[in-house]
């Protein structure tokens, strides 16, 4: 069964590509804009508007495929007993299929599938989707983090096209030389809300793309702040690891037609 219409565009319309070009995204903040834009051409993400890639995460692969805005994300999973589950989300909707037979799913499941998907897909490729058209952007200052400097962006999201997560805040640290995104964090409002910081590592070009992992934080037992005061709470250690969140048997292929 597949999402349509009002439903599907709803959850997913500001979470998905809208456009290939800088240019659809939608800001406040030209010296914001100016960061990510770097970022995104130092890293050559704006290749994936014209891809494939295929990667695995946890037990599960995922699958990319991007050309003219028609999109294709994928995810299989085969369980201990051999049942195979593959999730399939495109500009028409999302399918789930179980040994190869399409799958009747109520509204609340189908979004909840259709966004997981999704989020795997768009934190794996940040930070080309911060472009999208309903994301707000704002330069919030120059900051050290571990006695390197770094343009602290604030990221924000349009309820018209936001998703069901718009309230959801993101902060990413760009260093002020290269453009690399070493650090980004969010607070979110979903499973009665929380913050996560992620630390970039093993950077590595995937045919001409930078892809990175990230280990992830929560705030240790008992710490409080804001999401803006991440950065001095990490240094100061009061951060503790959640998990590792990294790309495994990464593929990325590049269509020039």
């Amino acid at each position: 069964m597949q999402i349509k219409g009002d439903i599907y565009l709803g959850i997913l319309l500001g979470l998905l590509f809208v456009g290939c070009n800088p240019s659809a995204s939608t800001t406040t903040d030209p010296k914001a804009q100016a960061v990510v834009d770097s970022a995104i051409a130092r890293s050559n993400l704006h290749l994936l508007a014209n891809a494939e890639a295929s990667f695995d995460f946890r037990d599960r692969s995922y699958g990319y495929k991007m050309k003219e805005n028609q999109f294709e994300y994928t995810r299989l999973y085969i369980d201990s007993t051999g049942t195979e589950t593959y999730d399939v989300l495109t500009n028409s909707g999302f399918t789930r299929y179980i040994n190869g037979e399409v799958q009747e799913l109520v509204a609340e499941r189908q979004n909840a599938y259709a966004n997981s998907v999704n989020s795997v897909i768009y934190f794996a490729f940040l930070p080309y989707r911060l472009n999208d058209a309903s994301v707000i952007k704002n330069y919030l200052d120059k900051v050290k983090v571990l006695d390197k400097e770094y343009h602290k962006i604030q990221v924000t999201f349009r309820q018209e096209g936001g998703g069901e997560d718009f309230e959801d805040v993101f902060i990413y640290w760009f260093d002020s030389e290269d453009y690399s995104m070493d650090y980004f964090a969010y607070e979110y409002q979903t499973n009665g809300g929380g913050i996560r910081f992620r630390e970039a590592t093993n950077p590595r070009n995937i045919n001409s793309i930078q892809i990175q992992d990230y280990i992830n934080y929560k705030p240790k037992p008992g710490v409080e702040f804001k999401l803006s005061e991440i950065d001095r709470y990490y240094q100061q250690g009061k951060l503790e690891k959640l998990s590792d969140i990294d790309l495994k048997n990464l593929n990325v292929k590049l269509n020039n037609n």
